[in-house]
Parts: structure tokens; C-alpha cells; sequence
């Protein structure tokens, strides 16, 4: 008579699969390799990321954006105080109203074209960068793309010195409003100067803001400084130094655009592999 064991026989349906491994380490696994596959990704943007277009575009945006916010605000007040203290008749005036009005319409159309613009050259400094890091791979930089970056550096050159002018031309108003705030500091501390305080005056003819026949024309002594003392005049000031202050930053980011996209297109165009259309 046979005996039962008192254990189960292990089949081969009965078999401990030590083999597999258990769900929740399977999914662990699968967040490690879709996190480092991530970091993999950034770590690729960032070696292709072009800095210094990314910083010009900064700046640029920044820049334009003072110079033509504070740029328009400060021709506005400029067009207040010549009416209000400078002009009685609005012919002696009409011409620089007109002039100030086709000034603002043009800064409008600056920061639409500017905002565009270094977009544009974000996006060329993205390609042309990609291109110079893998210059010694496979990659074969095409005929089309050499084109358009000596296009994007033509573009640029010219830009910059066009702006070299408006920073110049940027100048001139704090020049103006600066010579009258230090007018205004004379006839405040009279001790500072030897000249007598009705002397003092403010001539808007004298920087061609108005026609030699235009009255009053000039504003002088305790008058000039009641003016000095608005808000008017404080913040009209303060917002072309900032105009200005705008100029000079997007001159820097032209400059570093220039700079970038020469080297880019210098290393594509005496570097490169090969081309194809």
C-alpha cells in the first residue's frame, strides 16, 4: 500500500518563476529610463542652445521695447510743454507737431520690425549653431543655408549702423532737456553762477525746436525754474534718458548678433564638409 506524501508534488504548472520580476519594480525601472532619456534631451538643447543669440534677443527685446515706449511717451510731453510754454501760436509749432507725430507712427513700425526681426535671428542662431557643433559629424550644411546666414549677417551690418545713427539722434533730446535742467539749477542756486537770474533763460528756437519768428520762443528766470519744477518736465526728461538707455542696449544686442552670426557663417563656410541643394 503506497503512502501520500503529505507535500504537494511540484509540477511544472507548480514551479516558483523567480525569473520575472514584480510589477512595481518593472514600473520604477520604466520612470528611470523615460527621466534620463529627459535629461538626456535637455542636456542636448543646452549644448546646442546659442547663448549669445539667446542673451542678444534679450536685449534687443528689452532695448527696443524702452526706446520706443519711452521714446513715444517723451515726444508727447515734449508737444505739451512747446504748447503750453514756449508757443502761443500753433503755426510756430505746426511743422514740429507734424514731425513729432510721423516720428511716433515710425516707431511703431520699428518695434513691429525689430520684434520680428530678432526672432528671426534667434531661430538662424539655433540653426547655424547646430550646424558649427556637428561641422565635424555627418552633417553637411547646404548651399541655401550658407546663403541665408551671409544674408542675416549683410542685414545685421547695415542695421547696426543705421541704429548708430538713431542712438546719436537719441542724444540730442536729453542734451536739450539737460542744458535746461542745469539752467533750472543756476536760477535755483544763484550763488553757483554770476550771472544775473533773468538772464537765465530757456531758448527753443536756439536748438531749431522752433522758427527764429515764433514767440515767446524762450522761457527766462523764476518762469524757467516753475517749469523745471512740473512733473511735466521731470518725467518728459527722465523718459528719454530712458529712450536712450533703450537705444544703447539694442546697439549692444546688434553688435552680439553681428559678432555671432559672422563666426557662425566663418566657421560654416571654411569648415564644412561638402554641400548639397
Amino acid at each position: 500500500m503506497t503512502r501520500l506524501s503529505p507535500f504537494p508534488i511540484l509540477g511544472p504548472k507548480n514551479k516558483v518563476e523567480t525569473g520575472r520580476h514584480s510589477p512595481s519594480k518593472s514600473v520604477e525601472r520604466e520612470k528611470e529610463r523615460e527621466t534620463g532619456s529627459l535629461l538626456e534631451c535637455c542636456a542636448r538643447c543646452l549644448v546646442g542652445a546659442p547663448f549669445a543669440s539667446l542673451v542678444a534677443t534679450g536685449l534687443c527685446f528689452f532695448g527696443v521695447a524702452l526706446f520706443c515706449g519711452c521714446g513715444h511717451e517723451a515726444l508727447t510731453g515734449t508737444e505739451k510743454l512747446i504748447e503750453t510754454y514756449f508757443s502761443k501760436n500753433y503755426q510756430d509749432y505746426e511743422y514740429l507737431i507734424n514731425v513729432i507725430h510721423a516720428f511716433q507712427y515710425v516707431i511703431y513700425g520699428t518695434a513691429s520690425f525689430f520684434f520680428l526681426y530678432g526672432a528671426l535671428l534667434l531661430a538662424e542662431g539655433f540653426y547655424t549653431t547646430g550646424a558649427v557643433r556637428q561641422i565635424f559629424g555627418d552633417y553637411k550644411t547646404t548651399i541655401c543655408g550658407k546663403g541665408l546666414s551671409a544674408t542675416f549677417v549683410g542685414i545685421t551690418y547695415a542695421l547696426t549702423i543705421v541704429w548708430l545713427l538713431v542712438f546719436a539722434c537719441s542724444a540730442v533730446p536729453v542734451y536739450i532737456y539737460f542744458n535746461t535742467w542745469t539752467t533750472c539749477q543756476s536760477i535755483a542756486f544763484p550763488s553757483k553762477t554770476s550771472a544775473s537770474i533773468g538772464s537765465l533763460c530757456a531758448d527753443a528756437r536756439m536748438y531749431g525746436v522752433l522758427p527764429w519768428n515764433a514767440f515767446p520762443g524762450k522761457v527766462c528766470g523764476s518762469n524757467l525754474l516753475s517749469i523745471c519744477k512740473t512733473a511735466e518736465f521731470q518725467m518728459t526728461f527722465h523718459l528719454f534718458i530712458a529712450a536712450f538707455v533703450g537705444a544703447a542696449a539694442t546697439l549692444v544686442s546688434l553688435l552680439t548678433f553681428m559678432i555671432a552670426a559672422t563666426y557662425n557663417f566663418a566657421v560654416l563656410k571654411l569648415m564644412g564638409r561638402g554641400t548639397k541643394f
